[in-house]
């Protein structure tokens, strides 16, 4: 297909054990795709809806939700109202497994829900499922259809 892109990761993860834990295992799965990684809510939001700025598309996001700057759930929702950012796939990558969480992910738009376990063997084959789910998934390729 020579009209597809590369899809870039964006990983918003605070915590650089599970960063690196989630490249790791992504790339075991043969991930090759770009991943850019950005540590805060705020510094995401910049990122995705910063005037002016040139993102890679196509995008998907893997969003923890326990971020210093702005929350996950807030990173979620302010991308869900933007025009620009709203097609993004999310993918919500976090410790929290409480229904409360994932019903409200779900409710501001979050595409996919993932509870990453405490057990590193556990942790490391989620990511290796999650790379093999990336690896077949169709992601938009344009920005706002507005």
């Amino acid at each position: 297909m020579p009209d597809t892109q590369p899809v870039t990761i964006l990983l918003v993860e605070d915590d650089p054990g599970h960063a690196r834990l989630i490249e790791r295992n992504l790339r075991r799965a043969r991930i090759t795709n770009e991943i850019i990684m950005l540590t805060d809510g705020q510094v995401a939001v910049d990122y995705l809806c910063g005037e002016g700025l040139r993102r890679p598309l196509p995008l998907l996001i893997l969003l923890d939700l326990n971020l210093p700057g702005l929350s996950g759930f807030q990173v979620l929702e302010r991308l869900k109202a933007d025009g620009q950012t709203k097609h993004i796939p999310v993918i919500c990558l976090t410790t929290t497994d409480n229904p409360q969480d994932i019903e409200r992910c779900y409710a501001l738009g979050c595409n996919v829900y993932i509870t990453k376990p405490i057990a590193y063997e556990q942790f490391a084959e989620v990511i290796r499922q999650l790379g093999l789910l990336l690896s077949i998934v169709k992601i938009p390729q344009g920005g706002a259809t507005a």
